[in-house]
């Protein structure tokens, strides 16, 4: 499933090569990936004539801000959310058809946005001028404070998790908790404060909690610099595989080697997910620096 890295590359692609280009139409293959509005062709006459602002990221949400020329006074919105297969590709309106392509998205010099998606849960929203976003994409009242926010603070995080008798990976994959987090980076930045995944969240010592902050904001920069992970079917929009699988400390590397101590990397199961932890560096303090 694409987390915070796989989605924040996206945006960076879509910013790079969709910005002020008007929609001219679309085609939607599976009725049900638009989640609103509900009529399939409401949604593909409401987006035409509009151009794309810019992109930006709510967590693991993908919003486009639409404007027309001369630009209108309240901007509308395209929502997308990738969920666990979804791409988006920017590709020649010539290129062969995906057999899991469910919406196209027509743009000039026969350019078009496509939404691949092999599993079908993701989802597209366009969202009227003058409406609150949250009032339709409702998941996004729900997020937590996002890691690169300002307001992701020790205190903010220590207030997040003092009250919760829950593992600590758990907690971490709770969008209220931290937004986009997901399980490949969860046992990453476990790995890099030193923390057992099976840690009760009201055990934390505050140090570990700080700790723990830092290397959160350090495995997603990570990440993001290498274009986030594929491990099954994560392309960016230029259908380029992302890079960060090949260095991670633990994640999908159960039986293999730490990269710090050499004991081998092992797997547990945490509320149905797969957790991955080095029982020696996590004991003794992590490798955040």
């Amino acid at each position: 499933m694409p987390e915070l890295p796989e989605v924040e590359t996206v945006r960076q692609g879509l910013n790079q090569l969709t910005l002020n280009q008007e929609i001219t139409g679309g085609d939607v293959l599976l009725n049900r990936t638009i989640a609103y509005p509900f009529s399939i062709g409401e949604f593909i006459g409401k987006i035409e004539g509009y151009a794309i602002a810019t992109w930006h990221r709510r967590g693991k949400y993908l919003l486009a801000e639409l404007s027309k020329s001369p630009p209108a006074s309240f901007t509308s919105w395209l929502g997308v959310h990738l969920r666990m297969t979804g791409q988006l590709l920017w590709v020649h309106r010539d290129e062969p058809l995906h057999k899991h392509t469910r919406v196209r998205l027509f743009f000039g010099d026969r350019q078009e946005l496509r939404f691949v998606d092999q599993r079908t849960f993701g989802q597209m929203w366009w969202v009227s001028p003058g409406v609150p976003v949250e009032s339709i994409i409702t998941g996004l009242a729900k997020l937590a404070i996002d890691p690169f926010s300002p307001e992701f603070t020790v205190e903010y995080l220590a207030a997040k998790l003092q009250n919760r008798r829950r593992p600590i990976k758990t907690a971490l994959l709770d969008q209220s908790v931290v937004a986009g987090l997901g399980n490949i980076y969860a046992d990453e930045a476990l790995f890099k404060s030193g923390v057992l995944p099976e840690t009760l969240c009201t055990d934390l010592q505050l140090k570990q909690i700080e700790r723990l902050r830092t290397a959160i904001i350090q495995v997603l920069q990570a990440s993001i610099a290498a274009g986030g992970t594929t491990f099954s079917n994560f392309l960016n929009v230029n259908g380029i595989n992302g890079n960060y699988g090949g260095v991670a400390w633990v994640y999908n590397r159960a039986g293999e080697p730490c990269r710090v101590c050499s004991n081998l990397i092992q797997r547990t199961r945490l509320a149905g997910r797969s957790s991955h932890f080095c029982p020696q560096c996590q004991r003794l303090g992590g490798v955040v620096s």
